[in-house]
């Protein structure tokens, strides 16, 4: 018994290294593909601090972006929309907690006005931005309203939702007026609406890197770790794993031709890489990164 503990103890601690591929299933049109290298084993020079230095915030504010995005390609595409809401001086909130308030209210009324029209459930991912008075120039981007007291000097939104409604009735509907379908196409009452500022519905129109330079453009700032907040009917990306499909040995040979995309058609059949993103560790080795929209017709995945 005793030796048998002995190599118990002994298999425990040994060092375990070895490649993982994880794709991250996005909708139906994109992949993601991570192959990371696992260890078990500490990285020599790391400690451990109660602060979470400016490096680590900046990697949770790059990780917070990907998944942003990853969210979006889930659930969103073309047909859906990107809104852009802002306040007039006359409805200019006096809180993050009254804007975050009103904008909710707004995501209700989409709501109950698409359920009315299209039976169908409304989908959305909300950012809200804002500029401190003790900041000014300078912009934060928050989900949940952590910062409570501070005075926003101006606070906008931005929400990509699903298409069922027009852009005329998405529009309509940020205002305090109740809406009186009926005359919603009058323009004598259309100009009586009192709406409570600016706002810009526009299609999504996703290119050949899908919604990322949306994602970019809406998670622009990186003044706080929580910048988004979603509906909870959205479908969540999906992941599968692998530990046996690439070696250490076939990751450096790759590195050394890190833009050949053939390399990375044959691996995964019906898809075609957009993103290739080679980074080096000096203590694990290399980490490949990909994004892949699947080809027209493919029967993959």
């Amino acid at each position: 018994m005793h030796m048998a503990g002995r190599k118990q103890k002994k298999y425990k601690n040994k060092r375990k290294n070895f490649i993982r591929e994880k794709k991250i299933y996005c909708g139906k049109e994109w992949m993601e593909v991570d192959i990371v290298p696992v260890t078990n084993i500490p990285e020599a020079g790391k400690k451990k601090t109660g602060h979470t230095c400016q490096k680590q915030q900046n990697l949770n504010d790059k990780r917070s972006k990907r998944r942003f995005l990853q969210v979006a390609h889930t659930n969103f595409s073309r047909g859906d929309y990107h809104i852009s809401l802002t306040y007039s001086n006359a409805h200019l909130p006096s809180s993050l907690m009254e804007a975050e308030k009103t904008v909710h209210n707004y995501l209700n009324r989409v709501k109950r006005r698409m359920k009315k029209v299209t039976g169908k459930e409304l989908k959305w991912i909300l950012v809200t931005e804002y500029t401190p008075e003790e900041e000014e120039g300078q912009q934060m981007v928050i989900e949940g309203l952590e910062d409570k007291r501070t005075k926003p000097v101006r606070v906008h939104h931005h929400i990509i939702m699903n298409g069922g409604l027009s852009r005329d009735e998405m529009e309509l509907l940020w205002s305090s007026t109740r809406i009186n379908w009926k005359k919603a196409h009058d323009a004598g009452y259309r100009s009586s609406v009192d709406m409570l500022g600016f706002i810009n519905c526009d299609r999504l129109q996703p290119d050949e890197n899908g919604l990322e330079g949306l994602a970019n453009y809406i998670n622009k700032r990186k003044k706080s770790a929580r910048k988004w907040s979603t509906s909870q009917n959205l479908e969540k990306p999906k992941e599968k794993k692998n530990d046996y499909k690439y070696s250490f040995k076939k990751i450096r040979e790759m590195a050394k031709t890190p833009e050949d995309k053939a390399v990375w058609r044959s691996q995964y059949k019906g898809y075609e890489p957009v993103k290739i993103d080679y980074r080096y560790n000096i203590y694990t080795g290399w980490s490949i990164y990909l994004r892949l929209r699947k080809l027209p017709g493919s029967k993959c995945g």
